[in-house]
């Protein structure tokens, strides 16, 4: 092989890595430039924060989206600053407007509360302060046991109703009270999200009789009609009591009597009197 035609390769083969090369460049920068078009950055968390925090700038971080962005999210750090979070972030996650409190309304338990409802606290057992029955974002029941004032039966005993349905659980944890000496001691209080007349009811309740939650299948919302049940249903399966009800306003006993006859010179006649235990 002569040099001339060695030269003549050599170049080629240049001039062919030089094209490919530019080529490369070329369609990396074009798939970059797609990608980067097709990408948003938007507001996330820069590390776990706990639901009632307040947010500020060490709080935020960016990340970016491809395709559609999720309802709600945020892209500029002043919409984020100085608002009350609703529910817990965790890092990298994008912050939405829903998870926020209002501008303005703070953070806390406060700014969890909706429009037109109320937070009303109520005192738990130790089982499900602590152990997780009843956490934030729950449904529950509550029910509401005692000896009702004016009883029309009492051998019915406590009665316990069924006083709500379907309730929220705002918060759950503890609070420091005094007891009768004036001792400190832990209290299991669950925040409860209710309406002012269901707060009424609630403080009402927990006043004058003994207050349990029931946790429920957050899908299931149905609310039903529940019968008040007695102790004396529970022991006498259900129709003992009505039984003596039957027996003591049913049918009048047959009443014994006692025939006397009365002398009056020459006249006789008899009276009848009631027995002495039929007058008990």
């Amino acid at each position: 092989m002569n040099r001339k035609l060695l030269t003549v390769l050599l170049f080629a083969v240049v001039v062919a890595g030089g094209a490919s090369l530019l080529v490369y460049r070329m369609v990396g920068q074009k798939v970059a430039a797609n990608h980067a078009s097709n990408t948003v950055k938007v507001i996330a968390a820069s590390g776990d924060i706990k639901l009632g925090s307040i947010l500020n700038a060490s709080n935020l971080t960016t990340v970016e989206i491809a395709g559609s962005l999720p309802k709600g999210a945020l892209l500029k750090p002043e919409d984020a600053i100085g608002r009350g979070v609703t529910s817990d972030l965790f890092q990298g996650e994008p912050i939405l407007d829903s998870r926020l409190a209002p501008k303005g309304s703070g953070g806390g338990l406060a700014a969890n509360i909706k429009q037109g409802m109320r937070a009303c606290a109520v005192k738990v057992d130790e089982v499900v302060g602590v152990a997780g029955f009843v956490t934030p974002g729950m449904r529950v029941d509550v029910l509401a046991s005692g000896d009702p004032p004016g009883n029309p039966d009492p051998r019915e005993g406590t009665k316990v109703k069924t006083l709500l349905q379907n309730i929220e659980v705002l918060s759950a944890g503890t609070d420091i009270q005094k007891d009768a000496e004036g001792k400190p001691q832990q209290v299991h209080v669950v925040n409860l999200l209710v309406s002012p007349e269901q707060a009424e009811l609630l403080s009402l309740a927990s006043t004058h009789a003994q207050i349990q939650l029931v946790l429920r299948n957050p899908l299931d919302t149905k609310t039903t009609a529940v019968k008040i049940t007695g102790m004396g249903n529970i022991f006498s399966d259900g129709d003992a009591v009505a039984a003596v009800k039957v027996h003591s306003h049913g049918a009048a006993r047959p009443v014994r009597t006692v025939a006397v006859e009365v002398i009056n010179g020459s006249k006789r006649s008899e009276a009848k009197f009631a027995a002495p235990e039929a007058r008990e």
